[in-house]
């Protein structure tokens, strides 16, 4: 099946969406963008995922990054969807969301994506699209893929730490540790010499003392 690869670089697709017409290139621009899909319309799961995204819009926004959603549906059926979500935000029910949803209604994006989840099928028997989070860069291309199957539901506080830590790590010689947020310490990558490490990290760099005697946790204050 297509599909994307981390470093490949996003499809210049266009597609009906809730807020008109896209052409995917354009609506990024030079910010970050996120594409994240959605088995169906007016389903459980996806309604709980897009009223969270809606809330976290802002904190998104704060980091240049753009959201954009799929959906196999038609944009009018995603238009009566989105005063369903607004409605679980406890939010006016309107037709409007801080983001536009893709309509898919011939799974065409969904495929061209690699989107689709083999193991779960709708009542036609037809493939779900999958839970999907592709996010790319300024420069337009992928630079983190997360696949979840249909029945599971995303984090999407997850989602915004490790845009941040795209974010930091894109600008910086730095690697974030397991369970990482922003603020906390970061490690020094590899490849970079000891020397130019004390250099480039004037606040400190501090090795963890391990049994093999190898030198290779190094931890620096976020930069």
């Amino acid at each position: 099946m297509p599909g994307l690869l981390l470093g490949d670089l996003a499809p210049d697709f266009e597609a009906d969406t809730t807020h008109g017409r896209v052409r995917f290139h354009e609506f990024l621009g030079g910010s970050w963008g996120i594409l994240f899909s959605h088995p169906r319309d007016f389903t459980p799961v996806c309604t709980t995922e897009l009223g969270r995204a809606a809330k976290l819009a802002p904190e998104f926004s704060k980091r240049n990054v753009k959201m954009i959603a799929l959906s196999i549906d038609t944009v009018s059926e995603h238009l009566a969807w989105c005063k369903d979500i607004n409605a679980y935000n406890g939010d006016p029910p309107t037709e409007t969301l801080p983001f536009p949803i893709i309509a898919d209604a011939k799974r065409e994006l969904a495929v061209q994506l690699g989107m689709l989840d083999p193991d779960e099928r709708d009542k036609e028997g037809m493939p779900l699209t999958a839970r999907v989070v592709f996010v790319f860069g300024p420069d337009k291309k992928l630079k983190l893929s997360i696949l979840y199957p249909a029945t599971t539901g995303r984090n999407f506080d997850e989602i915004l730490r490790v845009v941040d830590s795209l974010q930091l790590t894109a600008k910086n010689k730095v690697a974030t540790p397991v369970d990482w947020k922003r603020g906390d310490r970061v490690m020094v990558v590899p490849s970079m010499p000891d020397d130019e490490a004390k250099k480039m990290f004037p606040d400190g760099v501090f090795t963890k003392e391990l049994p093999s005697g190898k030198k290779y946790l190094r931890y620096t204050p976020q930069p």
